[in-house]
Parts: structure tokens; sequence; C-alpha cells
């Protein structure tokens, strides 16, 4: 092959080694298959596959922002809810045998359990609880007693004792620790006391400080530390009086508050209770003047008179027809306490806890 040469005469083109043997050694790599098909590139420079990946983009985008909205809603449901409030009742913990919530026993290694309201606790003849509450007090169960939690308010903590003896000690404000019993309301006044409820329903408490109210409807008792009060089923508490008393004089005033039954049997055993009375019975005396009838309540006051002269504004005229203001201030010249601490809470507890407890 012959070539012009630009300055004149002809030149023979000849294989130029160093490219046939570059072409020798790429040879094995040469492609035999179709040309693959690009596409085509319009005048705007993008290729036509650019619709698809503008439908792509939006899709991604969407999910995104719904996996987005799905987080948010989670932490503000999840991560922002505060920890669940602690359930309001009392812990107990296991003295002796085994306690039992409702169905599930107290195991002693296992710490205190907690009793909740509506809640039902129990110890068999072999077990022994103790209840505690921040704030209130706390409580000691004796073999086979069985209570309930009532309430467990701001102002008012009030449970029910089915059966058995509980022992209390309450530094919770007046008023607001209250006890139904089937057959009265024990409702505590800043002190310690024993509570005892047997199969009949009846029962009988002794304070050790303090003081506690016991009412069915409108029969009240006021039990000092040291004196104790029966109550029974439908006629609610009796009369207080002091344990040291003597054995005939506790003997004739529980006659006369729970089995006398007629007019001469009442006024035999009050008249031994009279006489067998001390100074230090003048708590029971108080009480008898409201529940003595109107033909006795004369000698009730004599001999009240005698043994704790009232005050020099309490007339006589004035106790024989329960002047309410009137026996209060002889109350409080007695030295057991100041009434006026029971009005105070009475009054607040009017309706529901001073109406006869259910069964």
């Amino acid at each position: 092959m012959e070539l012009r040469n630009p300055l004149g005469g002809t030149a023979t083109s000849e294989p130029d080694p160093e490219i046939q043997k570059l072409e020798t050694l790429l040879g094995e790599y040469r492609h035999d298959g179709p040309a693959p098909a690009f596409p085509e590139i319009g005048l705007d420079g993008r290729s036509r596959f650019f619709p698809l990946r503008m439908r792509l983009f939006p899709a991604l985008g969407t999910t995104a922002v719904v996996l987005l909205a799905v987080g948010v809603v989670t932490f503000l449901v999840h991560g922002r809810r505060p920890p669940p409030l602690a359930v309001a009742g009392w812990d107990v913990s296991r003295l002796a045998g085994t306690p039992r919530i409702g169905r599930n026993a107290i195991i002693g290694d296992e710490g205190p359990s907690r009793l909740g309201v509506g809640q039902i606790l129990e110890t068999d003849d072999q077990s022994r609880a103790n209840l505690q509450a921040e704030g209130i007090g706390q409580i000691e169960m004796e073999p086979s007693t069985r209570l309930r939690l009532l309430t467990m308010g701001k102002h008012l903590k009030r449970i029910a004792l089915d059966r058995g003896t509980i022992h209390t000690f309450i530094w919770a404000a007046p008023g607001q620790f209250v006890v139904d019993t089937p057959s009265a309301v024990t409702v505590d006044l800043g002190c310690a006391y024993t509570l005892q409820v047997d199969d009949s329903g009846g029962g009988t408490v002794r304070t050790s400080l303090g003081w506690v109210g016991f009412k069915l409807n409108g029969r009240e008792s006021f039990i000092p530390a040291g004196a104790a009060c029966a109550t029974r089923p439908k006629v609610g508490p009796g009369t207080p009086y002091f344990e040291d008393a003597p054995a005939e004089f506790r003997a004739a005033l529980a006659r006369f508050d729970f089995e006398d039954s007629t007019p001469q049997q009442r006024a035999e055993d009050l008249a031994i209770v009279l006489a067998q009375s001390r100074e230090r019975d003048s708590l029971t005396l108080w009480h008898l003047l409201a529940r003595v009838d109107d033909g006795q309540r004369m000698f009730v006051y004599d001999r009240l008179r005698q043994l704790a002269p009232p005050p020099a504004s309490v007339t006589k005229e004035g106790i024989l027809r329960l002047d309410q203001p009137m026996l209060d201030l002889w109350w409080n010249a007695l030295g057991f306490d100041d009434i006026s601490v029971w009005r105070h809470w009475e009054r607040s507890w009017s309706g529901a806890a001073t109406q006869a407890p259910e069964q």
C-alpha cells in the first residue's frame, strides 16, 4: 500500500510490529456477542428511565415519613408515659405460718406483699401477719383473723374486721383510721388498742394508749387507756369500764348492757354498779346517764356528782334532760380527754362511717 507523503514522494505502509503484538495480546478478550442496547439520550440530556426514578423516589419518601410518624407516636405514648403509681394499700409481712391475700400465700423470704382496696387478708390457726402503711400506723394480726381493706383515701383509711384479733398502733391524725366490725365502728383518736371479734359478730376493744371511739348509729362509747368496752350485734357498744374494776361491778354492767330484759333486772344490776363504783369509775357512770331510764337518771347523777363534781356551769336540770354541751363539759372535767376532738371528726364521718357496718 502506497501513501502519499505530504512533503512529496510516496511511502509504503507496513504494519507496526508493536501494534500487531498488542492486538494479538488483546484478542483473547474480544467480545463476540451482540452489542448491548443503551437507552436513548434525549435532547435535554436525560435518559428515558428518568420517569421511573421519579416514581420510585416519592414512594421511598412516603415510607420514610410513615416510619418517622410511627416512631414519634411510639415515643409520645411510651417514652413520656409516667411510671405506674404504687397501689394504695398496706404492706403485709408474714410473722408466722402462711397468711394469704385472697388465694396468694405470703412467703417469708419474698419481702412485703401489698394489700389493696377490696382485697382480703386472712390468717389460719397457725399464721400471724403484720401490716404497715407509711404515715398511718401498723396492725398486727393474730391467728384465725380475717380483715378487708375498704378505703385508702387521703382523709379516711378504713378496714373491716370480720373475725379474729388485731393489735393496732396508729399515728395518723385522729379520726382518719376506722375499723368496721359486725356490731360497731371503731374510730381511732390517736392511740393503740386491741380489737377482737368472735364468730357471732360480738367484740371487745381494749385501749392501751390514747382513746378510742366506738359507735353504732346514735350509740357512742369512749374508751380511754386502761379501759375496755364490749359490743354486740343489733345492740352496738356497751358501757365502757376500767378492767381493774371489781368483778361484781363488771358482771352487773355486762348484764345491764346485754342481758337484762325486765325493768326489775336492770334496776338491780344498776344498783350494784352504783354501789361498787370508785372515783375512777366515773367513766362508766357518765356513759350510763344516757342509757338508763328517765326515772333512774337521778340516781346516776347523784353518784357521779359524789365521785367527780361537775363544773359550775353544769346544772342538774341540764344533765337530767341530757343537754349535750353540759354532758361534754362534764366529760372534759373527768380528765380522760377533750371530747371536742370526737365532735370535730364525727361531723366529717356523718353518713356511712357511723352507720351500722355491713356483715
